[in-house]
């Protein structure tokens, strides 16, 4: 794997960590609740960005995409939950 591609996944790492960041922020400061589901999916998100970055770069010998796969389908399944149940 290329240096290039390290970089970009760490990329993908920070922003959806900072869209966990500003979501939460925003939450705190409004308390609408779809604020909170959002920022509760970007956390998830982000820590899919992290196993993948985990997965492709550090251990590409460990198979860790059915964590990967687990991890993105909470994180949709807890926005759609906020969807569905809290609007």
């Amino acid at each position: 794997m290329s240096p290039a591609a390290g970089f970009v996944f760490a990329l993908c790492i920070v922003t959806s960590g900072v869209c966990t960041w500003l979501l939460q922020r925003a939450y705190r400061r409004t308390r609408a609740r779809l604020l909170f589901w959002s920022a509760l999916c970007f956390l998830l998100l982000t820590a899919n960005n992290l196993l993948v970055f985990v997965d492709v770069i550090m251990l590409p010998q460990v198979d860790l995409s059915l964590l990967r796969f687990v991890m993105s389908l909470l994180a949709t399944g807890v926005l759609i939950y906020g969807f569905v149940w809290d609007l």
